[in-house]
């Protein structure tokens, strides 16, 4: 688009301090009649852009006139760049943004910014996991919350016409919230296999707030995940390695004799919490409830009836 050469070619002035038209074609990958009229339209719209003829001549900014379109301070922009670097592999627009927000700096900044836009790199895979690229909402999606417009989603085999709320990234994986006839819902973005965006508006609540409505999300979803509790009785420097197996679904009950604590787990069903426990072995006790304990037992049987030497 002709306003992102515009700006990207006051930035690249501002950077530069003078700057012939070859060298702005080459720079934006434009012709250089192109450029030549780009640098005439910025000293008609009344930016103090002149040119100057004859050896190391080119466009200058009048008085060396800066435009600083960031507004940052060093600390801000080296947080930003921290922060958007590892992400600006991920679309040509994301690229494309970072470049002109290094431009937009005053020069002082601009060596620590690009330092710190390659001084963070993100690998969304696990230890001991496969790796996976983290996925990007759809275009229309990102389109359709922004512009409030009603989107018709093609959705596990049925198209729904929604109301697009907003969109969280949780661990990697996105989510859309949206209005629908039956209320709100919450669709796995990646499970939606068209986005058509719709010229209607959306009906979005004046007071809807996104963080506080997927919070509420998350507290009923960890609910219906923490159905069933275990009391279960384990030496105390264990305990952090059964959290990582629980996460939020475990709580220290109280300390016991011997340097044991008793722990409460949580989980959808009992033989979810004894599929869990199962590999502690003897190092980890359920002390309750029965059913667990019946998991559990039937696990080791199982288990002995196939490896037990005959």
């Amino acid at each position: 688009m002709r306003a992102d050469r515009l700006v990207a070619a006051l930035l690249l002035l501002q950077s530069r301090g003078r700057v012939t038209a070859a060298e702005l074609a080459a720079e934006l990958e434009i012709s250089v009649a192109t450029a030549r009229r780009d640098l005439e339209s910025l000293s008609a719209a009344g930016i103090p852009v002149y040119p100057q003829a004859g050896r190391g001549g080119g466009w200058s900014l009048v008085g060396g006139a800066r435009t600083d379109l960031s507004g940052l301070n060093a600390a801000e922009s080296r947080a930003l760049f921290l922060l958007l670097g590892p992400a600006s592999a991920a679309t040509p627009e994301l690229t494309s943004a970072l470049r002109k927000l290094v431009r937009a700096l005053p020069a002082t900044f601009r060596a620590d910014a690009e330092a710190a836009a390659h001084a963070v790199v993100s690998d969304p895979a696990g230890w001991g996991e496969a790796d996976r690229e983290r996925s990007v909402p759809h275009e229309s999606l990102q389109t359709a919350v922004v512009r409030r417009l009603k989107v018709r989603l093609a959705y596990s085999g049925q198209e729904r016409l929604v109301d697009p709320l907003g969109l969280v990234d949780k661990d990697g994986i996105w989510y859309l919230i949206a209005g629908t006839p039956a209320g709100r819902r919450t669709f796995r973005v990646d499970r939606v296999t068209e986005a058509v965006v719709t010229d209607l508006p959306a009906e979005r609540p004046e007071d809807f707030d996104l963080a506080a409505e997927w919070s509420d999300i998350v507290a009923r979803m960890e609910q219906r995940r923490s159905l069933v509790t275990a009391d279960v009785l384990i030496d105390a420097r264990f305990l952090p390695v059964l959290r990582t197996h629980f996460g939020r679904h475990l709580e220290v009950v109280t300390e016991e004799p011997g340097e044991r604590v008793r722990a409460r787990v949580a989980a959808h069903m009992p033989r979810a919490i004894a599929e869990q426990l199962a590999g502690w072995g003897a190092m980890v006790e359920v002390v309750e409830p029965e059913s667990v304990r019946a998991e559990l037992a039937r696990i080791g049987q199982e288990l002995t009836a196939r490896y037990a030497t005959r």
